[in-house]
């Protein structure tokens, strides 16, 4: 019932739906094959094999968010502009089809590799580096890792449980 609940798409209004019934009744069935039985050395499905997998198959075109489209569409809204985008240390950030986007954009007519092999599309720092380039007219700064104030948070419930464990209870001063 997980499942289902994960892939279901709720109404919203000016939106339709991602995906079909019978999209979904694909996926849930590949979700209940061995992972073997596509190859993949794993003994269960992750959610990223999953999609992967469905994808793969022409399921569907894509499943999930992709921060490149997000960046293409913003770009469109000034197609000739200059672009400095402030983002924080995610993978998303530094995705090989981000730095696809921003190549062709920019009209850079370079190789840049092999993802996770060689050139510019072999890790996530060089890609960072390549986005990170001022000389780009779309470029991306990275704020520090531990500027975001999601991290602040996520250290104040840390310390908070901390304390919770070791004394048992908790005080919180005023």
């Amino acid at each position: 019932m997980r499942i289902i609940r994960v892939l279901r798409d709720e109404f919203r209004s000016g939106s339709k739906s991602f995906f079909s019934v019978e999209q979904i009744v694909q996926i849930v069935a590949i979700a209940c094959e061995d992972p073997g039985s596509s190859e993949l050395p794993v003994t269960h499905w992750t959610p990223k094999e999953l999609a992967d997998e469905a994808v793969k198959r022409g399921i569907v075109e894509q499943i999930g968010f992709d921060f490149a489209n997000h960046i293409a569409s913003t770009i469109e809204t000034d197609p000739d502009g200059g672009w400095i985008f402030i983002v924080d240390q995610l993978n998303t950030h530094k995705s090989a089809s981000l730095v696809r986007l921003v190549a062709a954009c920019c009209q850079l007519d370079i190789d840049l590799g092999i993802k996770e092999k060689s050139g510019i599309l072999k890790s996530m720092e060089t890609r960072a580096t390549f986005l990170s380039d001022s000389t780009h007219r779309i470029r991306f700064v990275y704020v520090p890792k531990h500027t975001s104030w999601l991290n602040q948070i996520e250290c104040w419930f840390s310390i908070l449980m901390r304390r919770l464990r070791i004394s048992g209870q908790l005080y919180l001063h005023r």
